[in-house]
């Protein structure tokens, strides 16, 4: 059976801002150097520095990174609305830099949805026909894309609001609208610019929390851009986390916090909550006994549900997979866990 290709192939991607910046890439004098001493050598800026991923299909691949880390600048990247300094980009295995200007709209229209910070909602049409707009540039007949919209509205928890403009809807709500907008003309991808970041905390959590729901209910491949770790690591199958445009690592969220790459990462992730994002396969050992009883956790349970069911019943917890016991852990392997101590290793 032939692997599908992933969504998008990313390979050796730089974009240079500045004079002559195509030189750049190619001169080995120059990519050594650092952001500071690159601008004072050629006047340029690297906002994104030989930068390599996949993104399989189904997966929610997040890209975190502090303000000018090259975040924003590589997921615009993808679609061309920056073009590359140098570099492989593919989407669904198609050479994407080579893509004429025809294909590249279809690209941004279809099958690559944005959805930004700002909403960008049109304020004199009603909630519905902001949603079907797309579909309409599309040329999507009215009766169908009001039937389409209708469905995607309620699909995002805008039921009852259809009629209403912008400007009668809260900050969520027009975001929830924006989602729906690129959600109506069926993506392939969706991709995320920092989309909650000017809203409150407790509807930014609400958004999050859709976010989730949709990717799990749908499957559908996104792309999502933050600066926030705890948002990064609640919707996100795999990180890239960035900084000074290069990706310092790319793993899962139990690999960003339980195996940082470096001090960078380390520092960034030291206030996580490890028990919350790290899973009992890190913890557990080998099954002692086949006649175990007791509490049972899947292997993907975080930390924090194992100590629970312990915690409840005083006894080990049994790791169970496919109704077959894997292992088992006790309170003192998922603490030393927490503390950052290897399995077996807890005294």
């Amino acid at each position: 059976m032939t692997t599908p290709p992933p969504v998008f192939s990313v390979r050796d991607l730089w974009k240079v801002f500045g004079p002559k910046a195509e030189r750049v890439p190619g001169d080995p004098d120059l990519t050594g150097l650092d952001a500071a001493e690159l601008r004072e050598r050629t006047g340029c800026t690297s906002a994104v520095r030989d930068v390599s991923f996949d993104v399989a299909r189904g997966e929610c691949f997040v890209v975190m990174g502090l303000s000018g880390s090259g975040k924003s600048t590589l997921v615009r990247c993808l679609t061309r609305l920056i073009e590359p300094t140098s570099g492989s980009l593919a989407f669904d295995g198609e050479d994407v830099l080579s893509m004429d200007r025809s294909r590249l709209r279809e690209l941004r229209r279809s099958r690559a949805s944005m959805v930004f910070q700002h909403f960008g909602l049109l304020p004199h049409r009603s909630v519905l026909d902001n949603v079907a707009y797309g579909l309409e540039i599309q040329g999507v007949g009215k009766a169908e894309r009001r039937a389409r919209a209708l469905d995607i509205v309620a699909k995002v928890g805008l039921e009852g609001l259809e009629d209403r403009r912008p400007g009668q809807l809260s900050g969520g709500q027009q975001q929830r609208v924006g989602l729906a907008r690129a959600l109506a003309v069926d993506p392939e991808v969706l991709l995320f610019d920092e989309p909650f970041s000017a809203l409150d905390p407790l509807i930014r959590r609400d958004m999050q929390e859709e976010v989730v729901r949709l990717h799990r209910e749908e499957g559908r491949t996104m792309v999502f851009i933050t600066h926030d770790l705890t948002e990064a690591l609640r919707v996100g199958d795999r990180i890239a986390l960035m900084r000074d445009g290069q990706v310092v690592q790319l793993g899962t969220p139990e690999e960003i916090v339980g195996e940082p790459a470096d001090d960078y990462v380390r520092d960034f992730v030291r206030d996580v909550p490890r028990e919350q994002v790290l899973t009992v396969r890190r913890a557990m050992r080998p099954v002692p006994s086949a006649d175990l009883t007791g509490p049972a956790v899947a292997p993907d349970a975080t930390i924090a549900e194992a100590i629970e069911a312990s915690a409840r019943t005083g006894a080990a917890v049994r790791v169970v997979e496919d109704g077959r016991c894997v292992g088992v852990v006790e309170e003192r392997d998922l603490l030393g866990v927490v503390a950052g101590v290897k399995a077996g290793e807890a005294a």
